[in-house]
């Protein structure tokens, strides 16, 4: 491999590789191509598991497989204070006593029984992607969600069709082992591109290969039918949902398919529905610059104690960093630290500055902290801040160890089958990457969902649109204003197809709302689901902190930003769960790199 980066793999519990984590691509389909850091490990583990064993099956997730579809909504307990089932619905909706899918299903049920007149029913949530898994997100931030949502609702959280716990499963490879090797697989940047290009021709072959019937009913229509399917198992007549990133396009979908049937729906980082059923991406990275102008000008707001990449002006900062871009480009940094171990160079440190861009107030102080050891000639620090967001792959002597892995196969099935066909032939990949660089400069990563259909197989293409209803409420779309991937333009453009819909302006850099901790956006939000109050139109929430640097205000109404909600000091708990979503969700970038990050702990 390129780069002088070593894949070791063996199949045991002694030594690990990296393996796909959401939204992280198998393809190495970024123009120039940008690999992750693979980071290995010396340190040896004892083996604990034994053929046949399945004792450590708890450790790894539910066992999922136990539970019967059915298609009524049957609960079983699960994890602690969870509920889950398995839904059966049609893989085809037109032959709906044909072959079926099964969607896993998880809540944090309501305080309140079902008959109680305080019961207001489910919320389905979407965390994004395409591809991510909405069992996952509920099961790491569904209390939160309860806490600023109230009591009344059941919180839940689906995996997709075709993504991790939902059957059949989007999943190309034979072997997890096989995918990580694929996703390994790094070329030069000099033919990053063409390399790139072919190898999503043999990725779209590997599909093809794989299918046996279900690949074409994998798309975003048909999962708009499963939540109403999943509405209606309920027992409800109307759908209530809060989607963020790729969820918009899921929401949208639903409301311009089914409009008569929406109760409440929050489309929050609203992608432009149009261009992505085009198969464009040309749209989502107008105010990408913004988001790193944030990082600038924040750092300097700050001042050297809150940043340590500190420097006078926001333009001392851009050349500071372009110099550590530059070092890079001719000298990569072997690390050593008593955890991992590998080689940083510019392509990864481009990876690590895109990624932070999505989520600023976790993000921002760590990437600070990390290139000033950087430039001092230390880049543990670097690869100490990518490794925590991908979890490294090990061979199981557990049949199920991976069996629900979220894998990037599901994001190229939703992408492929929903977009329009893109032109198979490397020159109009190559025009397409010269289009995308006059909009940003990071063309070059964000290239990579488009290219990786190049040499998809040949689907059915369902809904189409157009994006337009009179729908049954009014919709609630939340847009930032300096959303690197989904700005808030594309919210105000989805905002005019729909009567009555409003706009929810927050004054803050990230991707989604929740990213930056707001109590004026989620109680517009928990106003909008509990009673249907929209906001006013034109309304602009402020952050607890302007600036991502600082620390969210220790006692609640500390910050002068916070508008038009004061924060009272009963209302802690409120603040908590609003805090807890803005540190814990970190929605990672598609692909920068297109790669995967390896690391094994020492």
């Amino acid at each position: 491999m390129a780069g002088g980066l070593k894949l070791v793999i063996v199949c045991s519990t002694a030594a690990t590789i990296a393996t796909l984590l959401l939204l992280r691509g198998p393809l190495n389909v970024a123009y120039g191509v940008y690999p992750e850091p693979q980071f290995t490990s010396s340190e040896s583990e004892s083996s604990t598991c034994s053929h046949g064993n399945f004792t450590d099956f708890a450790e790894v997730d539910f066992p999922w497989y136990k539970i019967t579809p059915t298609q009524e909504l049957t609960w079983h307990a699960c994890y602690p204070s969870f509920q889950c089932a398995r839904l059966s619905v049609p893989l085809n909706y037109s032959e709906p006593r044909g072959r079926q899918a099964a969607i896993a299903l998880i809540r944090k049920p309501s305080l309140f029984p079902v008959r109680s007149r305080f019961y207001k029913g489910p919320i389905l949530f979407n965390p994004g992607g395409p591809g991510g898994s909405g069992v996952d997100l509920i099961l790491n931030l569904g209390s939160a969600f309860s806490t600023i949502l109230g009591p009344q609702f059941d919180i839940v959280g689906f995996d997709p069709r075709g993504v991790a716990r939902s059957t059949p499963r989007a999943a190309f490879f034979d072997t997890d082992v096989e995918r990580a090797l694929f996703g390994a697989s790094i070329t030069s940047g000099d033919i990053g591109l063409a390399r790139s290009w072919a190898q999503a021709h043999l990725f779209g072959k590997l599909a093809a290969q794989k299918d046996d019937g279900f690949l074409e009913h994998i798309n975003t229509a048909n999962t708009a039918t499963d939540m109403l399917t999943i509405a209606l198992a309920h027992g409800r007549k109307k759908l209530q949902y809060w989607g963020f990133s790729y969820g918009s396009i899921l929401g949208a979908t639903f409301a311009a398919m089914y409009p008569d049937k929406i109760e409440r729906l929050v489309i929050d980082g609203v992608m432009d529905s149009e261009d992505y059923y085009a198969t464009g991406w040309l749209t989502n990275l107008v105010d990408t610059e913004k988001t790193m102008d944030s990082f600038f000008e924040g750092c300097v707001d700050a001042g050297p104690d809150r940043c340590p990449f500190y420097a006078p002006e926001p333009e001392d900062i851009r050349n500071n960093l372009t110099s550590l871009y530059n070092q890079l480009r001719k000298v990569p940094i072997p690390v050593k630290t008593n955890r991992l171990y590998g080689v940083v160079d510019y392509k990864i440190l481009r990876a690590a500055v895109f990624a932070s861009l999505y989520s600023p107030y976790g993000s921002f102080l760590p990437l600070a902290q990390a290139l000033k050891q950087l430039a001092a000639g230390d880049a543990s620090g670097l690869v100490n801040l990518l490794a925590p967001l991908y979890a490294p792959y090990k061979c199981s002597c557990n049949a199920h160890a991976h069996e629900f892995d979220t894998v990037r196969d599901a994001q190229a099935a939703l992408v492929c089958n929903d977009g329009d066909v893109v032109p198979p032939s490397l020159a109009e990949s190559e025009k397409y990457v010269q289009k995308l660089a006059k909009v940003s400069e990071w063309a070059d990563m964000w290239s990579a969902i488009r290219l990786e259909c190049v040499g998809w197989p040949n689907v059915t293409k369902r809904f189409r649109g157009p994006f337009v209803g009179d729908t049954s409420h009014p919709i609630l779309l939340v847009g930032n204003t300096a959303d690197p991937v989904t700005p808030l333009r594309s919210a105000k453009k989805m905002a005019e197809g729909f009567k009555d819909a409003v706009v929810l302006t927050q004054d803050s850099p990230g991707h989604c709302s929740i990213n930056a901790p707001s109590i004026c956006t989620q109680r517009y939000i928990r106003r909008y689901f509990s009673d249907g109050t929209l906001p006013p139109p034109d309304t602009v929430c402020q952050p607890i902190s302007k600036n991502p640097f600082p620390r969210i205000p220790t006692r609640p109404g500390e910050s002068v930003d916070q508008t038009p909600f004061d924060v009272a000091e009963d209302e802690r708990l409120l603040m908590d769960a609003i805090s807890e979503l803005s540190e814990k969700f970190r929605p990672v970038p598609f692909s920068p790199g297109g790669g995967l990050l390896g690391f094994n702990r020492q």
